[in-house]
């Protein structure tokens, strides 16, 4: 392991000794920190940019699998290939990640462990923004550990005027096939075309495999997504925007939720998402109205033997926003957010809840170098009342650093699971009980850190940032150990069972500090090496040491990274990770989570002339490790596969 850790700490370091010139821009244009649109040299904020086309250039297989090696970002998997994973920022539990998709949230009101089921396939997706650190101001509930944005390249597109004969049309069609062992068959596609006043995109995503030999099942998963979407200029002013998606995700989840033995569980969870976006801009305002509707239909079944709990949520969503640019050193944006989340379970319950927040933010520079915005969000939710969301950052920039800070509130309240988890059911004998007397999750983060930037030719070429923060959480949920004698509701409770039940678990303090480098190398003629490398440590601190579950499992330092290299027509692609973290174990199951563990994905490529076709070879967990990122939950040990790959662009 310690080899494997100094290897990882090599590549990290590589880039530092190796600049040159290259026109890649690691400074890009940013809209999550403040909605208004501004480098990310300008937000006072760490913000993480992935392009979309880093999905047909690293070996991943799903959105998770790209999120998983992006500096800073945990991802708990709990099966393969987008099976099922948990976000977490900043030591933060996987509810307390807020995901957007082209501007309006993502978040189920179910559980959290859905999020990261995000209904667009990679070929639609322009870029993505993973925004650390708190944001509730801005975008309400769930925002604490930080903010993971999808940008699709439709919602992105700047549609020309009326003029039908102006040049501008944009295409890019692309696919790729492959196929591994253990049954894997995996195919992803897409197209997008934009003329004049028109854009439009769509694609689909198709991840398959019997799986692995797992204990009395195998780990099989049959995971699809297929997306579409257009943007229509309606006039100089005024442009329209629509998407339609569904998933549909059929999964072995044996023990993602339990340390059972006879948990031999399968999941389906199908999910239907539709949005709008009606937009005005002229001169110096902006208005834009964003409506969406999301349904998902969870079914899961413990064993053959149990009846399955089938829960139908949906999230119900409307977001009004204006920007008003008074000057160049001053602009003003004002929301209002409505949302309506309700659940139908046989296992929850029915349940409904409104929620409505204005919010308002400031963006105020002073000279070419000094910017300041704060923000307040008033944010009533239906069964807790209202409450005031400050936050204020802070940016300096000068030459090639930016010095930024950041403070402000965080709120997150609980979902229908952590509140109604087996409620309905007639007899429970084990497992995580909810609780409806669960008060939201409050705390108090702040940040501060500095940029440094590289640049050659007016663009920047390398950056280095380092960024200290601690947040500190009062009355955090999760899942503790409870006996029988102590459970607040025993109706339909068996006495002889073992039960974790949701409690807000006092306070909870996490400090941490993280180190992000991004490059861009030019190494010699026909040859480039891009790098994304971060190293996280974190401490949380609980007041009253009660044993819990999610609160836990956060690595305790976190080392990750992804690297394309290429020459001429060949190119070879790294990502992986080193992580730390508390050692567990369930010996019902004979399940241990090891103190640590390192995983590599490797991938080599040969395109054809013109790189419109290559083939391709990938190795999954190319070093053979066995490891699980929650306690039950096994990962799949090493896995090749090979395919072939297709790109047009115009």
């Amino acid at each position: 392991m310690n080899r494997h850790y100094l290897v990882l700490c090599l590549l990290f370091t590589f880039i530092t000794i190796q600049i040159k010139a290259q026109d890649v821009s690691l400074d890009p244009v940013t809209v999550t920190s403040s909605i208004v649109e501004k480098r990310a040299s300008e937000t006072g904020r760490n913000i993480a940019v992935i392009k979309g086309e880093s999905f047909q250039n690293l070996p991943v297989h799903s959105i998770d699998d790209l999120l998983r090696y992006v500096p800073g970002v945990e991802i708990q998997a709990r099966g393969p290939m987008g099976s099922q994973s948990d976000i977490v920022l900043r030591g933060g539990t996987f509810q307390q990640v807020l995901v957007i998709l082209d501007g309006i949230r993502l978040n189920d009101p179910n559980t959290g462990h859905f999020n990261s089921y995000i209904p667009i396939s990679p070929a639609e997706i322009e870029r993505v923004e993973v925004l650390k650190g708190a944001s509730s101001a801005i975008y309400g509930s769930d925002a604490v550990g930080g903010v993971v944005h999808v940008i699709s390249k439709t919602f992105a597109a700047r549609t020309l005027d009326g003029n039908e004969d102006a040049p501008g049309t944009k295409t890019n069609v692309n696919a790729r096939v492959s196929a591994g062992q253990y049954g894997l068959l995996n195919a992803s596609a897409g197209a997008f075309y934009q003329v004049n006043k028109l854009a439009v995109s769509g694609g689909i995503l198709s991840n398959n495999a019997s799986g692995v030999q797992q204990r009395g099942t195998k780990g099989f998963f049959h995971n699809n997504t297929a997306s579409l979407s257009l943007n229509y200029r309606l006039s100089d002013a005024w442009n329209v925007a629509v998407r339609s998606s569904y998933d549909h995700r059929d999964f072995a989840a044996q023990n993602f939720y339990t340390v059972l033995k006879s948990d031999t569980a399968s999941e389906k969870v199908k999910t239907s998402w539709n949005q709008l976006r009606l937009a005005y801009r002229k001169n110096k305002s902006t208005f834009a109205f964003d409506g969406g509707y999301k349904f998902v239909e969870d079914t899961y079944a413990f064993n053959p033997h149990a009846i399955a709990n089938n829960s139908k949520s949906r999230l119900w969503q409307g977001l009004a926003t204006w920007q008003q640019a008074f000057s160049p050193a001053t602009s003003l944006i004002g929301g209002l957010n409505y949302q309506n989340r309700n659940i139908a379970s046989n296992d929850r319950g029915n349940h409904s809840i409104h929620q409505l927040a204005p919010f308002v933010s400031l963006v105020q520079s002073f000279g070419t170098n000094f910017t300041v915005t704060p923000s307040i969000r008033l944010d009533w939710r239906q069964n807790i009342g209202t409450e005031a969301v400050p936050q204020i950052t802070l940016s300096y920039k000068k030459d090639s650093w930016q010095l930024r800070g950041s403070a402000g509130k965080t709120i997150r309240d609980a979902d229908f699971t952590e509140r109604f988890n087996n409620y309905n059911k007639a007899l429970v004998t084990g497992g995580n009980v909810g609780n409806p007397d669960l008060k939201a999750e409050r705390s108090f983060s702040y940040e501060v850190g500095a940029d440094w930037f590289l640049t050659t030719n007016n663009t920047a070429q390398l950056k280095l940032s380092g960024t200290f923060f601690q947040r500190l959480q009062n009355d955090l949920i999760d899942y503790v150990t409870t006996p029988y004698a102590q459970m607040p509701r025993k109706d339909n409770l068996s006495p002889t069972g073992n039960f974790g039940l949701a409690l807000n678990i006092a306070e909870v303090n996490t400090s941490g500090f993280e180190l992000d480098v991004q490059s861009a190398t030019k190494l010699g003629k026909d040859q480039s090496l891009l790098l994304n490398a971060g190293l996280t440590w974190l401490d949380s601190r609980n007041s009253n040491q009660v044993p819990s579950f999610y609160v836990s499992s956060h690595a305790k330092f976190l080392a990750n990274f992804s690297a394309i290299y290429q020459l001429k027509r060949f190119s070879f692609s790294l990502n992986g990770l080193y992580k730390q973290r508390a050692a567990r174990e369930a010996s019902a199951i004979e399940a241990t989570i090891s103190k640590n563990y390192f995983v590599m994905n490797a991938r080599a490529e040969y395109a054809f002339d013109g790189r419109m076709l290559a083939v391709f070879a990938q190795a999954d967990n190319a070093f053979d490790a066995d490891y699980s990122d929650l306690l039950g939950s096994k990962m799949p040990g090493r896995w090749v596969l090979a395919g072939v790959r297709f790109n047009l662009v115009k």
